[in-house]
């Protein structure tokens, strides 16, 4: 049940699987994202503060039986420090904070900086810029409690320099396609 929500400001997106889902190793689907929130944006990181203290107060009240837990998961990291497993995060996300939202139930309506829906999925990719409606909510699974950010509607606002994983096209590979020639002056 969401509690709260917020939209980012211009964010870089990354990781990016809002035109089709990406499979879970448990077999799973769902559609997520990863946002890089850069640190100056202080509006965005209020309201994602403001969100995370809303879901984790109705949490203590109605989701984890009337308390809060030792440890709760805040779903926001800072770029500039460790990953979980202690490993840096990359290059990209320094001067960020970085979050995933996803959701596995419903595919996230993708609109480009007018409104209008996107498509093909090439033009949605990890790189570009964007703004992304985020659903915050407080859950207990398995003794795990944490707060949880659920993906809705992306926007992409321009493009960006692509990050690693995307496939180049054919016109960046073999150049750009020349004229056909005419049947006719090929065979004389």
């Amino acid at each position: 049940m969401s509690v709260a929500s917020f939209v980012t400001g211009e964010s870089r997106l990354s990781y990016v699987n809002v035109m089709e889902p990406r499979k879970n190793e448990d077999g799973s689907e769902q559609y997520s994202i990863t946002i890089l929130v850069p640190k100056t944006d202080t509006e965005t990181v209020n309201a994602i503060q403001a969100a995370i203290q809303a879901a984790s107060e109705y949490g203590a009240e109605k989701t984890w039986s009337g308390k809060t837990p030792g440890k709760i998961f805040n779903p926001m990291h800072d770029g500039d420090g460790l990953r979980d497993n202690g490993e840096p995060f990359g290059e990209e996300c320094k001067g960020c904070f970085v979050f995933t939202a996803n959701n596995k139930k419903e595919k996230p309506q993708v609109v480009d900086e007018n409104g209008n829906d996107i498509l093909v999925a090439s033009n949605i990719y990890s790189g570009c810029y964007g703004r992304v409606y985020v659903d915050v909510f407080p859950y207990n699974h398995n003794g795990k409690c944490g707060v949880g950010f659920k993906l809705g509607p992306v926007q992409k606002l321009r493009d960006g320099e692509p990050l690693a994983g995307r496939t180049p096209t054919a016109a960046e590979v073999f150049g750009a396609p020349k004229p056909q020639a005419s049947a006719a002056s090929v065979f004389g």
